[in-house]
Formats: C-alpha cells, structure tokens, sequence
C-alpha cells in the first residue's frame, strides 16, 4: 500500500510593535487601521507572519478555539492552490473520492500503530442528539441518544479509505489502484498558527494501492515530485526534497519522503510529504 498527504506545521513566539496600515479602498479604515499591530521580521518572525496574514485579511480568529476563518483572500490563495494540485495530480491516473467525516473508534483501534501519533488529538462524537439540560439553561448531550459506538472526527482517513479498497479491490487486475480526496481534517493542536497548524484545517490526501512494492515506492516518488513543482511553480517556493529519519517518520509508514521549504529566519518548515506505507 501507499499513501501521500500534504500537512504544515510552524512555532510560536510573540513580541510587537505599532505600524500604521493604510485603510483599504471601499474598506474599513480609520481606527480600526490604525489599531493593527505588525511585529517586525527581525524581531520575531512567527508573530510577523501571524500579523501580517491577519492585516492582510487573508484569515481572521474563529470563536472556536484553535480554529481559524479563512477570509475570501486566503480562500483564493486556496482554491488557486487545489486547482493546480488537483490537475497534475488526475494526470497521475488518480481518481477524486469523498469518504465520510466520522470514523468507528473500531476502525482505528485496529491501527494502533498508525494512529499513535495523532491519538490525542482525536476529537470524539458519543451522542446524536441534544436535549434541555433538566438543571438549569442551555442544552446536553441527551442520555437516550448516546451512540453504541463513538465515532471519531477525521484525523486521516487511511482506515475508512482502506476498509473501502478492501471490497473494491478482489485481484491483481484491480491493481493499480489510485484515489484522491480533498477535505478537511481535525486534530486538536494545543498551540496553534493560522495555515500551517489549526484543529481543523483543509487538505489533500491520496491513497494509492499496488501490486508491487516497487511500483508502490515510484508512485510515492513521483507524487513528492509533484509537491515540489506545485510549491516551486504555482507558489514560488523552492524547496528541498528528503526523506525522514526514522523517529521522524509518518507512524506506520516504510519511509515517508518530504520537501522542506527553508524560511527567511533560517528554520526549515515541512510543506509536503509522501509516504511509503
């Protein structure tokens, strides 16, 4: 088997100081531009980057903690992205799927090893319905509508993707088989940067199946390959490609390959990975 997926990750520090933002044209200015606090670069550059994508409204705070509202500017930066990937990647043969959000907590009981490294950040549904709380305002989960078995919000989908290729795929003649899915994803970070680390944010995940491990670690290659022209042609990113160490890894994988996009501060930020599985 082999599976390929995008995921960012970046650090946090904070420091600030006052710069005036001019007011958009047919936009809110005055003093709502004047509040807009813009840290210097060679200051802290987290706090720089999380500064400037808010003034720039490319995304604001959500109410939900660890959340983020991705504004139309950042939507398009998005859709701008997707369109580009998801072309090279149907010119791979790959075929776009859709696999539902909730996952049985059976499902991934059985991958004990895969799903390891993200468990705690597993958010849990254990009702399906609400009720009025007998105690006082509001609403809770009502008693009657517990389920018989907690679903888990979609970490990762290999385990529903692959409980699928099992009644799809019955012999060689099945093989290569090669699926896509664009969607989003929960995972509860406690400490969180817009874009690049969130507890839910959109992705792309492929899952590929094959009948040799040779053709399966070529896919792999090759969709690595396809991260670096995306980053390099579409975003003007260069960046480095690898393959991680073995405590670095994806859980469960052979071998996971990587591109590193190296930042102005001199910190090496993981913007794609493909892995061997």
């Amino acid at each position: 088997p082999h599976h390929h997926c995008t995921r960012h990750r970046y650090r946090h520090r904070r420091k600030t100081h006052h710069l005036r933002i001019p007011p958009r044209r047919g936009g809110g200015g005055g003093a709502k531009a004047e509040a807009l606090r813009i840290t210097k670069r060679d200051e802290d550059y987290s706090q720089w980057y999380s500064d400037v994508i808010m003034a720039a409204e490319m995304v604001d705070q959500s109410p939900v903690k660890g959340c983020m509202v991705i504004r139309p500017w950042g939507m398009a930066v998005w859709d701008e992205l997707r369109e580009s990937l998801n072309t090279k990647i149907k010119e791979t043969g790959t075929q776009n799927a859709y696999f539902p959000l909730f996952i049985p907590m059976s499902f991934l009981s059985k991958e004990a090893e895969h799903v390891e490294g993200f468990a705690k950040e597993c958010a849990v549904v254990t009702h399906h319905r609400l009720t009025k709380d007998p105690n006082g305002p509001g609403l809770m989960p009502d008693p009657a509508a517990k389920l018989e078995e907690p679903l888990v919000v979609r970490p990762t989908s290999e385990t529903i993707i692959w409980d699928m290729f099992a009644n799809w795929i019955s012999s060689h003649r099945d093989l290569p088989l090669k699926i896509n899915q664009w969607a989003n994803v929960v995972r509860w970070e406690l400490r969180t940067r817009p874009f690049l680390r969130s507890a839910e944010f959109l992705w792309q995940e492929g899952h590929t199946a094959h009948a040799t491990k040779e053709e399966a670690i070529e896919t792999a290659r090759e969709m690595l390959d396809v991260y670096a022209e995306v980053c390099a042609d579409v975003l003007a990113v260069p960046v480095v490609k690898g393959t991680k160490s073995p405590t670095e890894r994806f859980a469960g994988a052979d071998d996971t390959y990587t591109i590193e996009a190296l930042m102005q501060n001199g910190w090496a930020l993981q913007s794609g990975t493909s892995h061997f599985l």
